[in-house]
């Protein structure tokens, strides 16, 4: 091994109780693999309420978050870590509280120039009554990630008009949603390594829209990294995740997500939100668009790791 890459002991943290559960420990497993076959002493810890005993008994010199949605991704495993002085990876208490939040991220992100879509709050219960936005909208919640729980409202959609309480849908799970306007067009996304925007991939599902099980499932939506797509538009997405990832203060991976109304050009560019745990399963974004570049699955673990142990203990942005 080299220098900057001397055997640890990291703890891998995946799992959890979120909607996010599998995903996670798909993240989590591949992450432990890759750390052991760089010579890492590894332990695996598939979090439950017991997790900061667990952690306290480990000891290790660094912790891996591969922990999706919450409490992993939303401040609270992070706050856990910070009381119990443990280093660890991606971002910190702030950033995560932050970039869950939509309506926080809007506030961070658009005063500074980064165009996003407009949108309100609205009472789930309101919405039986009458549309929040002019038809086609997206209602979603405030604080998941992955596209849990987001909902397409078209003229001529299943759901009902006005919306039917019976209808399946994010309002039977959360008391409130963000309704935004629907950007037609393109799904693009552009992963951050430290401050490096990886690449641009498009994301192209064979059936419908880029949902949940789309991301995750095999063979339901084409990757094209990089994306065929203008080089003003690439390099459009690669500043604005980039800014995103810097003025949330990430560390670590962040991945931008956008939707591109490709018969705007640049002024149709809009970042929907930033993932500060982006996963790191076989069909992950920020993997593909690391070998894109040259970085195997394992360098890309590696080099999470170095960013995270280099950073003064104790001290994070934001």
């Amino acid at each position: 091994m080299t220098e900057a890459m001397t055997p640890l002991h990291i703890a891998v943290l995946m799992g959890g109780w979120s909607a996010e559960r599998p995903v996670s420990l798909m993240s989590g497993a591949g992450v432990a693999d890759a750390l052991e076959s760089l010579g890492h002493r590894v332990t695996r810890i598939d979090m439950d309420r017991d997790v900061a005993a667990r952690l306290a008994a480990a000891r290790p010199d660094l912790v891996f978050n591969a922990l999706h949605g919450s409490p992993g991704e939303d401040g609270t495993v992070q706050g856990l870590m910070d009381l119990m002085g443990l280093r660890y990876t991606h971002s910190g208490l702030a950033t995560s509280v932050i970039a869950i939040d939509k309506v926080l991220t809007k506030q961070a992100l658009v005063p500074h120039g980064v165009p996003m879509p407009g949108g309100r709050i609205v009472r789930s219960a309101d919405i039986h009554q009458a549309d929040p936005l002019a038809r086609p909208y997206v209602l979603k919640p405030v604080n998941e990630g992955s596209s849990v729980g987001v909902a397409i409202v078209t003229e001529d959609g299943n759901y009902g008009n006005p919306i039917a309480p019976d209808a399946k849908g994010p309002w039977q799970e959360f008391a409130e949603l963000l309704a935004e306007p629907y950007i037609r067009g393109r799904e693009l996304t552009t992963a951050v390594l430290g401050d490096r925007a990886l690449g641009v991939t498009e994301l192209i599902p064979k059936n419908g829209w880029y949902d949940f099980d789309a991301k995750y499932t095999d063979g339901l939506t084409e990757h094209v990294c990089p994306a065929r797509i203008p080089d003003e538009i690439a390099d459009a997405c690669k500043t604005l995740a980039l800014e995103a990832h810097r003025l949330l203060g990430c560390e670590g991976t962040s991945r931008s997500d956008f939707r591109w109304d490709d018969e705007r050009g640049v002024d149709g560019l809009f970042l929907l939100e930033v993932n500060t745990q982006p996963g790191m399963t076989p069909l992950s974004l920020v993997p593909e668009q690391a070998r894109h570049i040259g970085m195997s699955y394992a360098e890309l673990v590696q080099a999470i790791v170095d960013e995270a142990m280099r950073r003064p203990h104790g001290e994070r942005p934001g």
